[in-house]
């Protein structure tokens, strides 16, 4: 990840970023084409003169592109400002479209704006909430989302990968289940598994995912809202995104969002054996340390590797690490000033000291062997130095 670094270069020299689950650098090619937006169309897209009709035109124009991409009618892509809006849009929209029904189900490794929004809806709007357990390997369970299931559900959501461990979740047999046995809808989050892991979003309602995991503009995001489904926006406008999402259209970032997607798929296929030689150095190396615990199944996806060594604490981990030029994670980058042991760890069985001493690498295809041994070298040098003082 040297050419993200370049620019500050005279300040800080051979930084390797493993955090590419946490956000990625603009793929060059969308940074160009925004630049190149950014010097002409600068007016509202929802004005009637030539100007304003072009600029809705070529947003349009995305969203089809986008629709062809992921298998759905145009008219079923919401652009939000990213993935944490659209999920919340997706579980509110939802449950107060259908209020006579008062059940969710979802998990307990979902991401925050998942849970928080669970919660909120348990605490002030007077939800049951069930949040399903996983397994040692951080999988839900087929039959506990048909056990949980009730004749009230309003809606289920499961994320497709999980962010902290990399694991997949088998979204193909859970919506199976849920449109056999009940009348709830599907929302999954397709944040760390879009480009990644491939899925048909046929029978599945509603779908999220956010344009800075996969190099394109902070900011940027949608919601898959398929045409049946029942809704009330969480944003209230004007007549922006069919009337679902209320504001003034960041058009040139929607724009763009559709040539982010087609590059992620399109070099997903190019780099995947490289990334997944990557995580199989680290993991050799990681196995090769006395004391470290690795969390993430071999079965989950190539990007993520997660493990602890439970003499040193994620932050001091985080920090000596830092020291020595590699920038890492914790628990998910929207929980890092939390100092609380990683939920998703302790859900998948784990004890609280493997909880607090979790390190997530995530590896792009910016990233090299090169890398992955200087990392090994530098966690033994690190552990000698600290974990018997810790």
């Amino acid at each position: 990840m040297k050419r993200w670094f370049g620019r500050t270069q005279k300040v800080q020299k051979n930084r390797v970023y493993f955090d590419s689950s946490s956000t990625t650098n603009v793929h060059p090619e969308v940074l160009k084409t925004y630049e190149t937006l950014l010097e002409t169309y600068y007016v509202n897209s929802e004005s009637l003169y030539d100007e304003g009709s072009e600029i809705h035109r070529m947003m349009e124009k995305a969203r089809n592109a986008i629709a062809g991409l992921l298998g759905v009618s145009s008219q079923e892509i919401l652009f939000t400002a990213g993935a944490s809006e659209a999920n919340n849009a997706a579980i509110k929209g939802v449950c107060f479209a259908n209020q006579e029904k008062k059940h969710i189900i979802t998990t307990q490794i979902e991401h925050s704006s998942v849970l928080n929004c669970c919660r909120q809806l348990e605490e002030h709007f007077g939800y049951a909430v069930t949040y399903l357990p996983v397994n040692e390997k951080g999988v839900v369970r087929v039959e506990d989302v048909k056990d949980a299931l009730r004749k009230d559900t309003a809606i289920v959501s499961i994320m497709h990968v999980n962010n902290e461990v990399g694991s997949i979740n088998p979204i193909n047999d859970i919506k199976e289940i849920i449109k056999k046995q009940s009348q709830a809808y599907f929302h999954v989050d397709l944040t760390q598994s879009f480009s990644k892991v491939p899925l048909d979003l046929k029978d599945i309602d509603l779908a999220s995912l956010s344009a800075h995991k996969i190099e394109g503009l902070k900011g940027s995001g949608l919601l898959v809202k398929k045409r049946h489904v029942p809704f009330l926006p969480l944003i209230c406008g004007g007549e922006q995104e069919f009337g679902l999402r209320g504001g003034t259209s960041n058009a040139l970032v929607n724009m763009v969002l559709a040539k982010t997607m087609r590059l992620a798929l399109e070099e997903h296929k190019t780099y995947q054996a490289h990334i997944q030689s990557l995580k199989e150095e680290l993991l050799s190396g990681l196995k090769g340390i006395e004391g470290i615990q690795i969390n993430s199944s071999e079965e989950g996806i190539s990007e993520i590797v997660n493990f602890s060594y439970p003499n040193i604490p994620s932050e001091i981990m985080q920090n000596a690490l830092n020291e020595k030029g590699y920038l890492v994670s914790a628990r998910s980058t929207c929980e890092s000033k939390s100092h609380n042991p990683s939920y998703v760890l302790l859900a998948m069985g784990y004890n609280e000291a493997i909880a607090n001493s979790c390190i997530r690498i995530s590896l792009s295809k910016h990233n090299t062997i090169e890398e992955v041994h200087g990392f090994i070298d530098a966690l033994k040098e690190i552990i000698a130095s600290y974990g018997k003082r810790i």
